[in-house]
């Protein structure tokens, strides 16, 4: 019986995930050349209420739809999230393993803060499972398509991480907190349901 209802939870979250991509502006947010994204928070939840793996499945559904955006939908800097725009695998890399470690990084948080205060270890992980997200996205970028990526953009590779510093500490930062806020809300729902 429980693993039926986290099958049924897990095909909910991998619809949601591919509803978010279906709408425009819902899971992907263009805010110059990079999107915002709503896509996180879907992850976190299912790794507080499902768990590690679960939320890691999630995280690859994220990934995976992440690399299908770019390359089906490309602009100047798509090049860093699809192998097939790249050439480059490394650009797969950089498109599904951060969002695995999305649902990663929120469950371990969560398992290991919950035993003190659940909203609190809700609130943490969510928070840096979204930073996860940033964070290792934006290191891949840098570490590994850098100087193509600031060609791409017009700019110079000095100037590339300055940028990216300027990201991680507003719009990441905005998506962290936001991301946060709907994440404990929907996951203290939920778990109420699941454990009811």
């Amino acid at each position: 019986m429980k693993n039926t209802k986290n099958l049924t939870y897990l095909a909910l979250f991998i619809a949601i995930e591919a509803l978010m991509v279906m709408v425009p502006f819902l899971g992907f947010i263009p805010i110059g050349p990079l999107n915002a994204t709503t896509l996180h928070i879907p992850v976190i939840i299912a790794a507080i209420v499902l768990g590690r793996k679960e939320g890691c499945i999630i995280g690859l559904v994220f990934g995976l739809f992440s690399m299908l955006k770019a390359t089906m939908n490309p602009s100047v800097v798509s090049f860093v999230f699809s192998p097939f725009i790249s050439g480059n695998i490394l650009s797969a890399v950089i498109a599904i393993f951060p969002r695995v470690m999305i649902g990663f990084v929120a469950a371990t948080i969560y398992n290991l803060l919950k035993e003190k205060n659940d909203v609190t270890a809700m609130a943490v992980s969510s928070f840096f499972g979204a930073f996860t997200n940033t964070i290792l996205v934006l290191g891949g970028i840098y570490v590994f398509f850098g100087v193509a990526y600031a060609k791409a953009m017009g700019t110079s590779f000095s100037a590339l991480l300055p940028a990216f510093m300027t990201v991680v500490t507003t719009q990441s930062l905005l998506e962290a907190v936001v991301g946060t806020v709907i994440a404990v809300a929907v996951s203290k729902a939920l778990l109420k349901v699941k454990r009811g």
